[in-house]
């Protein structure tokens, strides 16, 4: 990593997008991280369950949508790149696919820019911005992007980084505003349900362990406060669900439920 981009990283305090490379078993974490992800793990055993999961479904999603006709893909909150990132699925499907990642994390983007490798025939490009700046994101992607035409809107696992539910509407609703109609929206979201196989209060209590240690903001939202991330768009079947349960296909770990939530929506 250059000397540059190193001095930009705090790794004084976990950060939550290399505690989930933590999890998904990479190594772009510190001991600072992987402190924090033990301490989750011992208050929730089926975290790293959740998290491939969660992965799972971003597969899923993208070749949905690529079904639907989808080829281009603007996702907010890229995360650390990892196996079947969103530019591999939907490239896979559709070669020339063009997607724009988003993410105001300089170990983020250095990685992506340096990882996240495009098709021949397709393109992608990586903006560091916040995402609650939507302004900048839309014009930054408006350079790949051709928003006549349909995009799928990816925010997976960042909204629970805006704590506020007005504004991560409002995140949404900025974004959705720009896109033409076919498009769709897809989210997943950590959650607090509490079911037969869901424990809600451990989730909480998890959430606060990575708060007190000084780490990225991050929040639970219930399924109805998940469900109401989708205002203004057409929920498709089977609505909000546990990452597991969206549209399952065979895969390796078990398909139970998990504490991420998620729903695919299509914008009318």
């Amino acid at each position: 990593m250059p000397d540059d981009a190193r001095s930009q990283l705090d790794t004084s305090v976990p950060h939550s997008a290399r505690i989930w490379d933590y999890w998904l078993g990479g190594k772009e974490n510190f001991p600072v991280d992987r402190e924090a992800g033990d301490a989750v793990l011992r208050i929730l055993p089926g975290i790293v369950t959740s998290a491939r999961n969660d992965r799972a479904f971003l597969g899923r999603a993208v070749r949905f949508l690529a079904r639907e006709g989808i080829d281009q893909y603007l996702d907010l909150g890229t995360g650390l790149p990892t196996v079947d990132n969103t530019h591999e699925v939907a490239q896979r499907a559709t070669p020339g696919s063009r997607i724009v990642y988003v993410d105001n994390d300089p170990l983020v983007l250095l990685h992506a820019r340096a990882l996240l490798q495009s098709s021949p025939e397709g393109s992608c490009d990586y903006i560091q911005a916040d995402i609650r700046d939507t302004g900048t994101v839309l014009a930054e992607a408006a350079r790949t992007l051709d928003f006549d035409r349909p995009v799928g809107l990816m925010l997976l696992g960042v909204l629970n980084h805006v704590l506020d539910d007005v504004e991560a509407r409002q995140v949404v609703e900025g974004v959705l505003s720009a896109l033409a109609p076919g498009s769709f929206l897809v989210i997943s979201h950590t959650c607090d349900a509490t079911t037969e196989n869901l424990d809600g209060e451990a989730m909480r209590r998890a959430v606060r362990e990575v708060m007190e240690r000084g780490g990225t903001p991050i929040c639970a939202r219930s399924p109805e406060r998940i469900e109401a991330l989708f205002a203004g768009t057409r929920l498709l079947d089977p609505g909000v669900v546990s990452c597991s349960l969206w549209r399952p296909e065979p895969s390796p770990w078990p398909q139970e439920e998990v504490p991420h939530y998620c729903g695919v929506a299509a914008v009318p």
